[in-house]
């Protein structure tokens, strides 16, 4: 049987990636320029400047890519690109490019869903089995996901206001932690103690949903109460008792999904399933259960074209391709529909 070779472009918000992924598990090359340091004095993406970054160098990361894998652009099978959700300015970067390739090239083109990307990142190094669930954490997205089989998603629960990711960003600022704020309260975190009292927002709900907005604002309160009654405020402290707070919420959630629908594999995503508490948590919930957990290479947690290149395999052997004269890039995009 040939191996398939994908081409997979991945520029959603401020890395732009490109790599070549064999039959969605080999990875030849995962090609990640990252603008942090440009945006790190905003305390955030500034998505004009984050797609303008991307036309500068989307080209050549293209290059370097095909150069690193050592291959040429006849070698490739396919072409994927993450059509959403994301950053439309970001996304728009690599949809064209990828448009042109397919186009030029006669090469088949696809437009991944990037949170597939993000869960089937795991099916690089270990195998997926279905049904299976992902907890899926990262600046934009905290939700559970039922995988009933190939590409087939239900989203069971979802944030209803901040994500995980924004949360751990905000809650960084008022620590005046510079951005990205997620590592480095996780770095904290693991020198203090739990001694502040962070509200659980609806963690005994009987749905899967999350709301992490008031989390927040209960930090934003401890501080100024703080500064109100001349306190000093322990950095190391508050990170532990905030960041206790989230995974308590994300587990206990992934628990009763895992246990009510008789789930026996886990999977970890997105940019936040680094965070070295949520990893060793869920291991220990792992066991418990007696469940199978996954979670990715620290290298394909976050935002990166290999994840894209993975899940663009299950689009081939689908058939799921597109059009590359009509394809646009889309801001929200829905997982539960891409077999339709």
């Amino acid at each position: 049987m040939k191996n398939i070779k994908i081409l997979a472009i991945e520029t959603s918000c401020d890395e732009t990636s490109v790599a070549v992924v064999e039959n969605g598990k080999r990875v030849l090359s995962n090609i990640i320029s990252s603008q942090i340091e440009t945006h790190k004095k905003y305390g955030g993406v500034v998505p004009e400047i984050a797609s303008r970054q991307h036309i500068e160098v989307i080209l050549q990361i293209v290059d370097q890519s095909l150069e690193t894998a050592n291959v040429s652009l006849d070698d490739i099978d396919a072409i994927c690109v993450t059509q959403g959700p994301g950053l439309v300015g970001s996304l728009l970067v690599g949809v064209n490019v990828a448009k042109t390739l397919s186009y030029t090239l006669d090469k088949p083109l696809i437009a991944a869903h990037h949170i597939a990307g993000h869960i089937y990142a795991t099916d690089i190094e270990s195998n997926i089995n279905y049904p299976s669930l992902a907890l899926v954490v990262s600046g934009g997205h905290t939700e559970l996901v039922l995988i009933e089989d190939e590409l087939k998603f239900k989203i069971i629960g979802n944030t209803l206001d901040d994500a995980v990711g924004e949360a751990y960003d905000k809650v960084a600022r008022q620590l005046n932690l510079a951005y990205p704020g997620g590592p480095k309260i996780d770095k904290l975190a693991k020198l203090g103690q739990d001694s502040y009292n962070i509200p659980r927002a609806m963690i005994d709900s009987d749905d899967y949903n999350f709301s992490f907005s008031g989390m927040k604002s209960a930090v934003i309160n401890i501080i100024h109460n703080s500064k109100q009654r001349g306190e000093e405020i322990i950095n190391e402290n508050l990170a532990t008792s905030f960041q206790k707070a989230v995974v308590d919420i994300l587990l206990t959630k992934t628990e009763k999904a895992l246990v009510n629908f008789n789930i026996n594999q886990l999977i970890l995503a997105g940019g936040v399933a680094g965070n070295r508490e949520l990893r060793e948590r869920a291991s220990a919930l792992a066991d418990k259960l007696n469940v199978e957990l996954l979670i990715p290479s620290m290298e394909y947690c976050s935002d990166n074209a290999a994840m894209m290149g993975a899940v663009g395999y299950y689009y081939y052997k689908n058939k799921i391709f597109t059009d590359p004269l009509t394809l646009n890039a889309k801001s929200s995009l829905n997982l539960e529909k891409i077999k339709e």
